[in-house]
Formats: structure tokens, C-alpha cells, sequence
């Protein structure tokens, strides 16, 4: 199972990467494993401003669907054009690249104080272990 060290996780299996006040935030590999082929990610809170763990969008795979909880709060700036289907319409990126191309959003950190509560890659680990 892929967990790259310089990331930070939640127990709802979302990963972010800090860049400055900008987060992208995508679903784990663990996640992406467990749900199977995605088949259509939405995302309908772009520009809106939302408080941590509220539901950012979703995630469909061909036996469920899943809901994306905001890691951080703060303002939803885009989503992966790869990802969207009036786009490149690719979700199977996700299962493809989680940590890369796969990428959901990004969102301009609210309070970065935040970053403190999640987990680190080794804390991941020992959560799905």
C-alpha cells in the first residue's frame, strides 16, 4: 500500500498536500483500492467556503458511492480538470495515480492550525493496519 511520508491523511482515507495556504486533497490509495474502478467524481462546492469535515463531493464507483470530507477548511478553488466530465471526464485517474494525476481539489487553507490534527503517514498506517 502506497502512503507517501510527506503528505498528511485523515481517518476518512483523504490525503493533503500543503503547499503554502494552498491544499490539494485527493483520496488515499487505500481508498481508491477498497472502493474499485471509479466511474464519476463530482464536485459541486467549487468557490464555496466549508468548515472541516463537511462533504466537498463524491466519489461513485460501479458497486457504491462515497462522500469526500474537507480535511481542512477553507475555500474550494478548482477540481482536477482530468477528473471532471465536462473535461478530460477520466475518474479512473484516481485509481491510476491517487497521489498524482488523481489529485481532487484545491482549497485555500481558512486556518492552517488544522494541519495539526491530521494524521501523518505512519499514523495512516497504523489506521488501515
Amino acid at each position: 500500500m502506497n502512503i507517501p511520508a510527506d503528505l498528511k491523511y485523515t481517518k476518512e482515507h483523504e490525503w493533503v498536500k500543503i503547499d503554502g495556504d494552498i491544499a490539494t486533497i485527493g483520496i488515499t490509495d487505500y481508498a481508491q483500492s477498497e472502493l474499485g474502478e471509479l466511474v464519476y467524481v463530482e464536485v459541486d462546492t467549487i468557490d464555496d467556503e466549508l468548515a472541516q469535515n463537511e462533504v466537498f463531493g463524491t466519489v461513485e464507483a460501479v458497486k457504491t458511492t462515497s462522500d469526500l470530507f474537507m480535511p481542512l477548511a477553507g475555500k474550494v478553488l478548482e477540481m482536477n480538470p482530468e477528473l471532471d466530465e465536462d473535461e478530460g471526464d477520466n475518474p479512473t485517474a484516481v485509481n491510476e495515480d491517487p497521489y498524482g494525476k488523481g489529485w481532487i481539489v484545491k482549497v485555500k487553507i481558512a486556518d492552517k492550525s488544522q494541519i495539526d490534527g491530521l494524521l501523518d503517514a505512519s499514523d495512516y498506517k497504523n489506521l488501515i493496519s
